[in-house]
């Protein structure tokens, strides 16, 4: 990249917002979507291949590219909700920032994905990363009352306008692939009066089984998710029953639980509740793999064998209610790719979520048989990205 091209880059998102790395890429962090787009506009008419970046935290690796789109910068968060029940967030604002300041107005954003705290708003969404309370609340997409993103050739488009209406199920889950998220409207929701986790520890089968029970029963409940021993940080599988709500929501579980499962259960203190479910979401980043399913209840004991019988226990956590595994350790890309061949047929999908670029680039975040329907993934991205400067290995196969 020329030093005309650079002094171009600093016109457009200032002169503090560009900087050279070692390695010879540039890493940019615009000021505002309209920058964003200005950056973006320019890759585009160059051939600049981009890569987005959050806050750095969540993937195991930088995909290769001239350009690092840092979103860091768009970090503000609105004082005050933009209309009733709805908050205004920018995509570089840390989760847990965002989470202090719902607190401060009297609400809640129920979004707890795996990966460490400060983990930004941007990264979570394009992602697709939800965690445990996806039973209780929906998944991201019922978070999301607006998007703004940028193209790969700078276009701005918001969800709210007519002819982007579908933007928000496009952009959710696809890893910067089809366009740059700038900012998010999310749904606030009344805080909750009792925040309470009740466990049983136990042979696997029978706590699945358990799981089960609670989903037929329609327990009001936010999570139940089961803990390989790893993940949990004790001596067997664990499965945890979360309730947040009012009040008289946990003694009605606390009742109903008795009789589910041959009993057993206990109900967590707060220092043990909150290791566990904050001890779980970090501890996926200590390994450089992460992968998740989408698994029907009834299947599910026999997919988790498919998996630690191909990657080893590992971490592992599973909602069998919400239809959902996710798997952490160490893997290659021969034992991925062999997994997902042995899943496509069962119609199990396997999002590869996080892992270093050498595997995304061989295996791709999707693959053969990606998660849900909807267009194929090359006319999305000619719809969005036309001349593919966005960098990220939706499918397997790739080019270094």
């Amino acid at each position: 990249m020329t030093d005309t091209m650079l002094d171009q880059l600093r016109r457009i998102a200032g002169a503090e917002a560009v900087r050279r790395e070692p390695g010879g890429s540039v890493r940019v962090a615009p000021p505002s979507t309209a920058a964003v787009a200005g950056v973006m506009g320019m890759a585009h008419d160059t051939g600049w291949r981009v890569t987005v970046e959050g806050a750095a935290t969540w993937r195991a690796e930088a995909a290769p590219a001239d350009l690092i789109l840092s979103t860091r910068a768009l970090d503000d968060v609105d004082a005050t909700p933009v209309e009733p029940g709805v908050i205004r967030v920018g995509a570089g604002a840390p989760l847990e920032r965002v989470r202090r300041h719902t607190l401060d107005l009297g609400g809640w954003i129920p979004l707890d994905p795996p990966g460490r705290p400060d983990r930004t708003v941007g990264a979570v969404l394009s992602t697709g990363t939800d965690g445990p309370l996806r039973l209780g609340v929906g998944g991201l997409a019922d978070q999301v009352h607006r998007l703004t993103v940028v193209t790969g050739e700078g276009r701005v488009l918001q969800s709210d306008e007519p002819a982007h209406a579908d933007l928000v199920r496009l952009q959710l889950g696809t890893f910067g692939g089809l366009g740059v998220i700038c900012e998010a409207a999310l749904h606030l929701h009344e805080l909750p009066r009792t925040d309470t986790t009740w466990v049983r520890g136990g042979s696997r089968d029978r706590l699945t089984a358990a799981a089960r029970e609670i989903a037929e029963r329609h327990l009001p409940v936010m999570a139940v998710e089961l803990f390989s021993p790893a993940l949990a940080l004790e001596g067997e599988w664990l499965l945890a029953v979360r309730v947040l709500g009012p009040r008289d929501a946990a003694a009605i579980v606390a009742d109903r639980l008795a009789a589910i499962g041959g009993g057993g259960w206990f109900e967590l203190p707060p220092e043990r509740r909150i290791l566990l479910w904050n001890g779980a979401a970090r501890g996926v980043t200590s390994v450089p793999v992460t992968l998740r399913l989408g698994v029907l209840a009834e299947s599910l004991d026999e997919t988790i064998d498919t998996v630690l019988a191909r990657l080893g226990e590992g971490m592992l956590s599973a909602s069998p209610a919400s239809g959902r595994l996710r798997w952490s350790g160490v893997a290659d890309a021969t034992a991925l790719r062999e997994l997902r061949g042995e899943l496509a047929p069962r119609e199990i999908p396997l999002t590869l979520e996080r892992a270093p670029w050498r595997v995304l680039r061989a295996v791709g975040h999707f693959g053969a048989y990606r998660e849900g329907a909807g267009p194929p993934l090359e006319g999305l991205r000619e719809r969005f990205d036309p001349r593919g400067v966005l960098v990220a290995a939706l499918e397997g196969g790739m080019e270094p």
